[in-house]
This record gives C-alpha cells, sequence and structure tokens, in this order.
C-alpha cells in the first residue's frame, strides 16, 4: 500500500514562508513525476507546480519567481518553497505522485490527504 504524507501548512502572514513536504511510503517500485496542487474555497484545484523524476519542474504563472519545487529521490520526498506568500495562496495544498508500486504493475496517481495554508495578518 502507497501512502503520500504532507507536512508543513500553517499561517503565516503576508511576505512571509513555509516549506511543505510530502514523503512516499510502502510498496514502491518507482516514481515518476511528483507534483504540488491546491484547492481554494469554492475554486478547483489547480496545478501549483510539479517536477519530473530527473528534476526538471514546471510552475503555474502565479507562483512562478515565488515558489521552488525539489526533490529527493532518496527518500521519496518532493518539496515546495513557498516564499512572498499572499492571501491568495491561501488554499488546502495536496501532493501528487506517478508511482509503479510493483514492478509488475501499472504506474498510477496517487494523492496525500493535503495540508492547510492560510495567509493571513
Amino acid at each position: 500500500q502507497v501512502r503520500l504524507v504532507e507536512s508543513g501548512g500553517g499561517l503565516v502572514q503576508p511576505g512571509g514562508s513555509l516549506r511543505l513536504s510530502c514523503a512516499a511510503s510502502g510498496s514502491i517500485f518507482s516514481i515518476n513525476a511528483m507534483g504540488w496542487y491546491r484547492q481554494a474555497p469554492g475554486k478547483q484545484r489547480e496545478l501549483v507546480a510539479g517536477i519530473s523524476r530527473g528534476g526538471t519542474p514546471n510552475y503555474a504563472d502565479s507562483v512562478k519567481g515565488r515558489f521552488t519545487i525539489s526533490r529527493d529521490n532518496a527518500k521519496n520526498t518532493v518539496y515546495l518553497q513557498m516564499n512572498s506568500l499572499n492571501p491568495e495562496d491561501t488554499a488546502v495544498y495536496y501532493c501528487d505522485a506517478e508511482i509503479r508500486p510493483g514492478e509488475t504493475l501499472r504506474t498510477g496517481h496517487y494523492w496525500g490527504q493535503g495540508t492547510q495554508v492560510t495567509v493571513s495578518s
């Protein structure tokens, strides 16, 4: 069984920073792309940032220059460093990973439970 566990959310003032982490555990043969999504109240879930297994990142326009995604393949962990946060970044942030749970099994998308990020003074 594969699990993704996020951590690092919380309350921060505008202009502040947070670092999110997401660790994958369980029966894992390989992990391809990993990423972060967010969902604000009343809005659809949107991609924030993604990163390939080789480390190539991509970002939503709204976070370019402020957020940095990285990963540690040895730890099956993806990170999201968020700087210059503003109230529009308030949302539940979800980790997503393309995981092949076994050598003979198909790759599938797995999601974390989400972590709340609130930007407010």
